[in-house]
């Protein structure tokens, strides 16, 4: 777009060398003109002003950093293939685990991402449908960003489906291998779903290990709405409380022979727990899965022969040779 202001430049400088060729003969006996500035090169005038309209056609040329790609580089990272699955329901504002049990697993997981650095990781949240926001990425940056933004609205349909939840975390792996897959589950367990024992199951049958995160108290708790700023009810007008449902989270551990763990306790001590699950597991290696470009940068080369039309248009002068 910028070479485009070239064009004015070259009728500007027309309307100059008209302009001027006007005024010489208005100054008086044309002769006498021409004797008066019979050392003045229009030639060279002309030359001076090719020179930096070529100049600033050279650096409009390095402004668009024109280049071109290099050779592929693979980046020879090995690591895991870790699918989060998120509960964001309702149930996980309950504050029976403080600050709040959806709070609670944000700071899980990206307490989580440090321990992990060479793990692809990619996030499932789930209420009464399930949703993947982000498939497999060596991005943790960004897979922190989703994290903190998960709440009840990313999911309108209320509820708790973890086995639809388990499906798509099976279908958002690579299907080209069945090792050294994980899904982390990180729910309350209040499940509407009847095929979550058999999803566990099925993950097993994959080869995807289950490590499954219970929050909340036995004893429960109700719970908040952000809206009404009251405690959700049911039909009958009754408080409703919502509960972790423990059994559940364990059995499913069990069928898959992964791990079952409480967030109400120490978080550290069960983050270094989790970790440790998955160190076990052998790397795979991902090279060639993610590759970065290299590209030729051009801008050097039209700026420095932008910057040598300068230097020789300085040198120019307007006078002719005597």
């Amino acid at each position: 777009m910028l070479l485009v202001l070239l064009v004015p430049s070259v009728l500007l400088f027309i309307f100059y060398r008209r302009w001027k060729k006007k005024t010489k003969k208005k100054l008086g006996d044309e002769q006498l003109v021409n004797l008066l500035t019979a050392n003045h090169s229009s030639k060279k005038v002309s030359a001076k002003f090719i020179l930096l309209l070529a100049a600033m056609a050279f650096i409009t040329l390095g402004a668009a950093n024109l280049r071109a790609p290099g050779a592929a580089e693979n980046v020879n990272r090995k690591g895991r293939d870790i699918i989060i699955a998120m509960d964001v329901s309702k149930s996980m504002l309950a504050d029976d685990v403080k600050p709040s049990r959806l709070e609670k697993s944000k700071q899980f997981i990206r307490k989580l991402f440090d321990q992990l650095p060479d793990d692809r990781i990619g996030l499932i949240w789930f209420a009464g449908k399930a949703y993947l926001p982000m498939p497999l990425t060596a991005d943790q940056g960004a897979a922190s960003l989703f994290v903190q933004s998960a709440g009840p609205d990313a999911v309108p349909t209320q509820g708790t489906v973890i086995g639809e939840a388990l499906r798509l975390s099976a279908e958002s792996f690579p299907q080209q291998s069945k090792r050294y897959k994980v899904v982390l589950l990180i729910t309350d367990g209040e499940d509407h779903d009847e095929s979550a024992m058999s999803m566990a199951k099925q993950l097993k049958d994959r080869g995807i290990l289950l490590i499954t995160l219970g929050l909340g108290t036995v004893e429960g708790s109700p719970i908040m709405d952000p809206e009404t700023k009251d405690f959700k009810k049911d039909k009958l007008g009754q408080t409703v409380v919502t509960k972790l449902n423990e059994p559940l989270l364990q059995q499913m551990a069990v069928t898959n022979g992964g791990l079952y763990g409480n967030l109400q306790n120490n978080t550290d001590a069960m983050i270094k727990e989790v970790a440790g699950i998955i160190n076990q597991l052998e790397k795979k290696g991902t090279e060639g899965e993610v590759s970065n470009t290299n590209y030729i940068n051009y801008f050097m080369w039209f700026l420095a022969f932008a910057l040598l039309l300068l230097v020789i248009e300085t040198f120019i002068t307007e006078r002719k040779k005597t």
